[in-house]
């Protein structure tokens, strides 16, 4: 990669009894990057997350964060994490600054008065610090959630689903506060189930049941899949998909809007396929091939493709 890594880990396993629930996982993310970690739910994002910054010791694996060995040195990574759970997790009894002032108590920070006024200002809550946390919107609680883990100045921020029904607007803003931190050589592990975070992301990881099938920038992760996409357009979409379904060579029919996006790892095979339907009323032209194109591929993968 030719940059400090910030995430540098090879192996890394968990298992919950018969259960694996992160299976072997090596990942490597440069400092003042932001890493989307996608998958479905259940799949193990949460769990590496948690061995990562030293909430669940590793069963097996090997590697650093922020320098520190990730098995022996869990104390020391938690000083330098700042990790958001899905879960508003604050007092909602308390205001916005008392709920801060806790927190910056907690990690005894020097001038915690000072820190906690300095925060309210650079997430925009100044004007709410008296508001119950209980009575704030989702995109409001999101940024009281991102200025707690800010505090104690963290290098790495470990955000897990932390836009979960939160409005469009306040998703936007919240990515654009994302890049100004990365701006300044702070890092991100964020989970999403959303594209359009993910195609904002400067790599992306994909885990599915415990196991990683994609790792790298888009471009990597499209090119990797070796897909091929036809979009079609016309009259009753639903019955040409359980018709194309049937076809091998037709890996995935995915409706998108107004039309289907049909999909395939064989081009040749693919075109052959099509060619019949290729008639009117129905409108048929090659596109590119997307990230959600890609990851329903993946998530459509027999279990045994899942150790590749």
């Amino acid at each position: 990669m030719g940059q400090e890594l910030a995430i540098d880990v090879r192996g890394m396993t968990k298992h919950f009894g018969h259960l694996t629930a992160v299976d072997g996982i090596g990942l490597q993310v440069a400092t003042g990057e932001i890493c989307g970690f996608l998958g479905p739910n259940g799949s193990g994002k949460t769990t590496f997350i948690r061995m990562l910054c030293g909430l669940l010791r590793a069963d097996g694996g090997s590697g650093t964060c922020l320098g520190y060995d990730v098995i022996t040195q869990s104390e020391q990574i938690k000083l330098h994490v700042g990790y958001m759970t899905q879960r508003f997790s604050f007092y909602e009894d308390l205001t916005i600054s008392e709920n801060l002032d806790f927190v910056a108590r907690m990690y005894a920070i020097p001038g915690r008065k000072q820190v906690v006024e300095a925060s309210l200002h650079q997430l925009g809550l100044f004007d709410r610090r008296k508001q119950l946390a209980g009575s704030l919107s989702g995109g409001w609680k999101q940024r009281l959630a991102l200025a707690a883990c800010l505090l104690h100045q963290p290098k790495l921020l470990l955000l897990d689903e932390p836009t979960a029904g939160v409005d469009p607007r306040a998703r936007r803003d919240f990515w654009d506060q994302i890049h100004q931190l990365a701006g300044t050589g702070l890092t991100f592990l964020i989970t999403t189930h959303y594209m359009d975070e993910a195609e904002r992301c400067h790599r992306l990881a994909y885990i599915f049941r415990g196991h990683l099938l994609a790792n790298g920038t888009i471009s990597d992760v499209v090119n990797a899949a070796h897909l091929t996409t036809w979009a079609v357009r016309g009259p009753d979409l639903i019955s040409l998909s359980q018709k194309l379904r049937t076809i091998p060579a037709i890996q995935q029919t995915v409706a998108f809007g107004s039309q289907l996006h049909v999909s395939g790892d064989n081009a040749g095979a693919l075109e052959e396929a099509i060619a019949p339907y290729r008639v009117a009323p129905y409108e048929w032209n090659q596109i590119e091939t997307g990230l959600e194109d890609v990851f329903i591929h993946l998530m459509d993968r027999p279990q045994e493709q899942a150790h590749a």
